[in-house]
């Protein structure tokens, strides 16, 4: 049996790709991770509401992935119920994110470049060491964000060598200039912080694989979902998600299924929504021919 731990798991891509797995992978048992505890079992029982039969292949984690003390007790949770030999888990998604600019940069950077760190630090022990695997779902926002900065930045960003001392050298850097309100095009023009997060996570991907070379560790975007974070633009514009051309979340699942239970062309890589490994600094769009850089 594959168990797999989903974070940000109670809604949107994280709830469609517990419930694509479960329908199309026997083989699988879902850890269905959610910061709130109340909404990850209303996500487990509308599962179940709607195919009772996976009530033996799923089970909810409470996981806050900005928080230490929450990773490290799911961490242990998932050895108190699996034990810690034979490796208790094959994959691990980390899902959970927030786009929300208001909330600021260092907000933003705790969740979505952090977080995959602290669930990766906390589980990675947990894994098969000679096939499990690990799925950053980031953004286009990260490469998008690499194509408008300085070629110092994309150099450093999508260096197969990079190591984690660099990329969170460079989120402090950018958090100082943040804080000082200092904006150049250097550094990727009116600070979309989302996007800064999500090229470190990629980045981050890149370190993850070549520090841990028996695992597949892959990054990947879901394209244009409508989700709790994209929503609000459709209402922005007084336009449907769908007028807006943006994909439902079981849509948005593929990706990260093909990069758990498929065949992906090595580690350490970045995927596009179509499923085809692309560029780290700028974008691809679905259909283009893929990336085949380092």
């Amino acid at each position: 049996m594959k168990r797999i731990l989903i974070t940000g798991a109670n809604k949107g891509i994280g709830l469609a790709t517990v419930a694509k797995l479960l329908g199309s992978y026997d083989d699988t048992f879902l850890l269905l991770g959610s910061r709130d505890s109340k909404k990850g079992q209303q996500a487990l029982n509308s599962l179940l509401d709607c195919q009772p039969e996976w009530k033996d292949r799923l089970d909810l984690i409470q996981i806050d992935v900005e928080q230490d003390l929450s990773v490290n007790s799911a961490a242990e949770e998932v050895v108190t119920k699996f034990g810690r030999t034979p490796s208790p888990l094959y994959a691990i998604v980390n899902n959970a994110g927030i786009g929300n600019s208001m909330l600021g940069l260092n907000k933003i950077l705790q969740v979505n470049t952090f977080g995959p760190k602290r669930v990766c630090d906390a589980f990675l022990p947990l894994l098969n060491p000679s096939i499990g695997r690990v799925v950053n779902v980031t953004s286009a926002s990260g490469p998008l964000y690499l194509a408008g900065s300085s070629n110092e930045i994309k150099k450093l960003l999508t260096n197969p060598e990079v190591s984690w001392t660099e990329i969170e050298e460079f989120m402090a850097e950018c958090l100082k200039l943040n804080l000082e309100s200092e904006r150049t095009t250097d550094w990727g023009g009116d600070w979309p912080a989302y996007g800064i997060s999500k090229a470190c996570t990629n980045a981050y991907s890149i370190y993850l694989a070549k520090k841990n070379p028996n695992l597949t560790i892959n990054a990947c975007t879901p394209g244009f979902i409508e989700t709790d974070l994209t929503r609000p633009m459709a209402e922005a514009n007084s336009e449907t998600p769908a007028e807006m051309g943006m994909k439902s979340p079981e849509e948005g699942a593929s990706v990260s299924v093909f990069l758990l239970m498929g065949n992906p062309s090595g580690s350490g890589h970045y995927y596009g929504s179509d499923c085809v490994r692309s560029p780290l600094d700028r974008y691809r769009s679905p259909g283009d021919p893929p990336y085949t850089g380092l």
